[in-house]
């Protein structure tokens, strides 16, 4: 690729974003650059003292239909579109007084804001820019003469290029621009697609596209022969994408995907009702507790499994304080997030330098529609998320006892968190702590077995009489397929079991329930997490 300069005479501004603006068109009358503009932008140029042409006056048409007709004329798409070392395109331009525009400077109507704050269904249409992204493609298209920029972050970049090429730019930065180009009008049009979508209540329509800007490079994917990025999608869900980080080392990928786990698992526990945290590793959870406050439900999870805890991610649902943070920076942990976080706290956690600590400024709602997106082999799985949280389900009692008040408490708990475990999900909870969790097994008795080993695990490393599955409750993620899993449950002191109901075979469990004397009930909601 030869570096092919092109001079900048006419650059034509339109934004939105008015961030940078005058600095950046300053610089560019510096180099002579004639300056053309649209409504807002070229009141704000004119203000600050520079000349600027307005579009009507290179069009010789006004702004019309409350500014939705203002650059879609041939003086405009010509100036962008015309080749300039083509003989006939420079005859057309010279035919019909068109004057070539060398840069072009969009950002586009904040659809994507407008909808986030639910704004009402004519203002998210009034906020599709119809001028912008023709003007973006068109410049996009014609790189080669035509220098596009579509985010006030690479106004430096043009001016770093002018400086050093005497007032022209290179075809490696046009054509950089113009992919970023394609790739913005892309997520902009995802965005209104999808927003068109949820509106019509059309989950299947026959596009689908998704996008998003870059929030972060990333060292490597899950593995260090993996290349990996990390984009904020539209919308305004509280999480890692929101979040600030304060300190520690860059996030990973794991770190970013174990994170958001654990996030989205406390955020199933209400803060006006009770500190909750949730320990995660590999995605799962490895502790889950409430308390009265966040140390002691810090010190509840850590108790279900010390040893996978360390090296983990640990959420919080409201505001980490000095005592909590004390706690966590005792063993080694990732990254802790929270919704925010007190100074005291904040000094403690700086005594770890390689500590992540993320504040988001708010917690995501559990019950929140939303899409989420897998990739298969040559195609996108696309559903709904999991809203369905259990304080809104109907539990039906199914065995002649019916749980206590305290095993209640315990089953509602020990769902909400079987909700966030990688099925087939196995979860013992008591005093609203996990006691052991089974995970991702193949086999739902393996689960049960699994987590009833790593209680007794932590009940050798705790020193206790035995296990704390012993007067426990269970949650299973889907129906019990035989009553097999169930009695390695019952074995394991289980007293109480919620699961969702619905196998061929749950009369044969009910009646194993009722044998032993167990407190069942169905929620009629499965939560399988692949």
């Amino acid at each position: 690729m030869t570096s092919h300069p092109r001079r900048i005479t006419r650059a034509l501004l339109s934004v939105s974003d008015k961030t940078g603006l005058i600095d950046f068109a300053k610089a560019l009358s510096g180099y002579g650059v004639e300056l053309v503009s649209t409504g807002g932008t070229a009141k704000a140029i004119k203000d600050a003292g520079l000349k600027v042409i307005d579009v009507a006056e290179l069009t010789g048409f006004p702004e019309m239909m409350d500014g939705r007709v203002k650059t879609l004329h041939p003086k405009v798409h010509g100036g962008l579109l015309a080749i300039r070392d083509n003989k006939e395109h420079a005859a057309s331009m010279q035919t019909h007084g068109i004057k070539q525009i060398d840069l072009l400077v969009v950002n586009l109507y904040p659809f994507e804001e407008t909808v986030a704050k639910g704004a009402a269904y004519d203002n998210c249409i009034e906020n599709i820019d119809i001028g912008g992204p023709a003007m973006i493609r068109a410049a996009a298209k014609n790189h080669d003469d035509v220098t596009v920029v579509v985010d006030a972050s690479d106004y430096d970049k043009v001016l770093g290029e002018l400086a050093q090429h005497s007032g022209m730019t290179t075809l490696e930065l046009r054509r950089r621009l113009a992919a970023k180009a394609y790739a913005r009008t892309a997520a902009y049009d995802a965005a209104i697609s999808n927003w068109f979508a949820e509106t019509l209540k059309d989950d299947a329509p026959d596009y689908r596209a998704f996008g998003g800007k870059l929030i972060q490079a990333l060292r490597y994917g899950e593995n260090p022969h993996q290349s990996a990025a990390f984009y904020k999608a539209p919308g305004a869900r509280f999480g890692v994408t929101t979040a600030r980080q304060l300190q520690g080392k860059e996030l990973s990928y794991n770190n970013i995907n174990d994170t958001d786990a654990a996030y989205e698992c406390v955020a199933e526990f209400d803060p006006r009702r009770t500190a909750a945290c949730v320990i995660v590793k590999h995605a799962n959870p490895c502790g889950v507790a409430e308390g009265p406050n966040f140390l002691e439900a810090y010190k509840k999870a850590l108790a279900c499994d010390s040893t996978s805890a360390f090296g983990g991610i640990v959420a919080l649902n409201g505001t980490l304080d000095a005592d909590a943070a004390r706690a966590i920076t005792e063993i080694f942990t990732e990254v802790i997030i929270a919704p925010d976080a007190t100074d005291e706290a904040i000094k403690i956690v700086a005594g770890k330098k390689n500590l992540r600590l993320l504040l988001t400024g708010g917690l995501p709602d559990p019950r929140e529609k939303g899409l989420t997106v897998k990739s298969v082999a040559g195609g996108l799985l696309v559903q709904s998320r999991d809203n369905a949280v259990v304080d809104g389900m109907t539990l039906k009692t199914v065995t002649k006892r019916a749980p206590s008040d305290i095993e209640l408490a315990d089953l509602r708990f020990a769902f909400r968190v079987a909700k966030h475990v990688k099925s087939n999900t196995i979860v013992y909870a008591k005093g609203l702590a996990t006691v052991g969790i089974g995970a991702g097994q193949m086999s739902r008795i393996d689960s049960a077995r699994i987590a009833a080993r790593k209680a007794q695990d932590a009940a050798i490393e705790q020193k206790l009489d035995f296990p704390m599955t012993k007067g426990s409750v269970v949650a299973s993620d889907a129906f019990f397929p035989f009553a097999d899993g169930l009695l390695v449950a019952i074995e394991a002191g289980a007293t109480a079991v919620i699961q969702p109901g619905g196998s061929m075979r749950d009369d044969e469990v009910i009646k194993a329930a009722d044998e032993h004397g167990v407190a069942m009930v169905f929620t009629g909601v499965r939560h399988f997490r692949h």
